[in-house]
């Protein structure tokens, strides 16, 4: 399933093929770069160059006997290069390709999602705009509240992402760093310049000071940024699904024909695809915890956070790239019930106006302490009885002789509440 949504780009990143030709790479740039600065003929880097390559199989063969992966991969590009394969590696240690090859691919797979992220925004912001006078309730602590429109609770969903965008960039750019600085950071064995050209040449920047290996605040920071948008998503897709149950029924996710929603009852229609999301999003998160604490190792660095990343961060930035996927399908598809959202707006007969009939008593003089329990003991009785809160406003000497049947229809219309919708999609850049 997850395939279906991840290939090419997220599978073919986190393959072990890419991720030992950006290490190949890496080593190739660092012996160009070090025939740059007449450490090495520049005959021996083109050799290098043109002759570099190797096979997962043959890698793997080798690290049975070094038992140690980067051992393994520069013995066999050494193999297939020949008497030049002497200058690969020279002054790295393994830290040096395995630090600056994840900052690629870290790259790579941030920039596959922060592309989705920002489809995501467009398909947002495109029902956004259609709902946007499309009168629904407004709910707090689950209760009926004022009226909104679903145009507005989607433009809440839209600044978020956007906001979710600039944390993405901001991630990337911060995890492009790159380090040649050898065994313990201090360049003792190659020179910052071979850094510097390896990273330009990569699209990094230098990791201004390194210990063996680049500081994993820039991870974590990474991998937070990741669980953030997926709570996100997982609050987007949560109201959703609390939309679609039955006493609500505004909203239902796409049903394909032939679909089936229950193998014991034909009726169903569930909410699937919200509810996979929302549970995917809780390993994105739950993977927050490693990557903090792979932040704290033993003085220039230890193997800890090692195997924990080759976990968490092909893991994490892949459920994203697929719970984005279906995220996008689920708000370009889904069925919006604006009958069923106005029956909703009147379910309670017209108690969403007791702020407004209170306010304008208010406004007129008279004591907030005095009004509030005036107006609450109708929008009460009106409930418990089932009768029409401005019925029962209106046959109250008490209320009436503070306003006129024209402001008590005034009162009672829809298009106060949505009076600055206009103005609030303006501002967020919708209209």
């Amino acid at each position: 399933m997850i395939e279906r949504y991840t290939k090419p780009e997220m599978a073919a990143i986190w393959s072990q093929e890419n991720k030992l030709k950006v290490m190949m790479e890496v080593e190739i740039l660092a012996c160009e770069g070090m025939a740059a600065i007449g450490q090495i003929p520049e005959e021996a880097a083109k050799n290098i160059r043109e002759k570099a390559s190797f096979t997962v199989e043959r890698v793997n063969e080798i690290e049975k006997t070094t038992r140690h992966d980067v051992i393994a991969f520069v013995s066999c590009l050494a193999e297939n290069i020949g008497e030049d394969g002497k200058y690969v590696h020279a002054g790295m240690t393994s830290s040096d390709i395995l630090d600056t090859g994840l900052a690629v691919q870290m790259k790579q797979a941030g920039e596959a999602n922060l592309k989705l992220l920002k489809e995501f925004a467009e398909v947002i912001k495109e029902k956004a705009i259609q709902y946007k006078d499309t009168l629904c309730i407004g709910r707090t602590h689950g209760v009926h509240a004022e009226p909104i429109t679903f145009g507005l609770k989607l433009a809440v969903w839209y600044e978020e992402t956007l906001r979710n965008i600039e944390r993405l960039e901001h991630a990337i750019e911060n995890i492009s760093a790159g380090q040649i600085s050898g065994a313990v950071g201090t360049f003792a064995n190659i020179d910052p310049r071979i850094e510097e050209y390896v990273c330009e040449h990569l699209g990094l920047k230098p990791e201004p000071v390194s210990t063996q290996v680049i500081a994993r605040d820039r991870h974590t920071e990474y991998m937070m940024t990741l669980a953030i948008i997926a709570t996100s998503l997982d609050k987007f897709m949560t109201e959703i699904r609390n939309l679609q149950r039955t006493e609500i029924f505004e909203v239902m996710e796409e049903f394909k024909k032939g679909q089936k929603g229950s193998s014991a009852m034909p009726h169903k229609r569930n909410p699937m695809t919200c509810e996979r999301i929302c549970g995917l999003a809780r390993v994105i998160r739950g993977n927050v915890i490693p990557t903090l604490e792979n932040s704290v190792l033993w003085h220039e660095r230890d193997l800890a956070h090692s195997s924990v990343e080759r976990v968490i961060i092909p893991d994490s930035t892949t459920l994203l790239y697929y719970i984005l996927t279906l995220a996008i399908n689920v708000v370009k598809n889904l069925e919006v019930h604006e009958d069923q959202m106005m029956a909703n707006v009147e379910k309670t007969l017209g108690l969403v106006f007791s702020q407004r009939l209170m306010l304008t008593i208010v406004g007129k003089g008279h004591q907030r302490d005095d009004v509030y329990p005036l107006v609450q003991a109708h929008a009460l009785h009106a409930w418990d009885t089932k009768t029409s809160f401005k019925e029962l406003v209106r046959q109250d000497e008490n209320i009436m002789q503070y306003i006129t049947e024209e402001e008590l229809d005034n009162i009672f219309d829809y298009s106060y509440h949505t009076k600055n919708v206009d103005y609030i999609f303006k501002r967020c850049g919708l209209i």
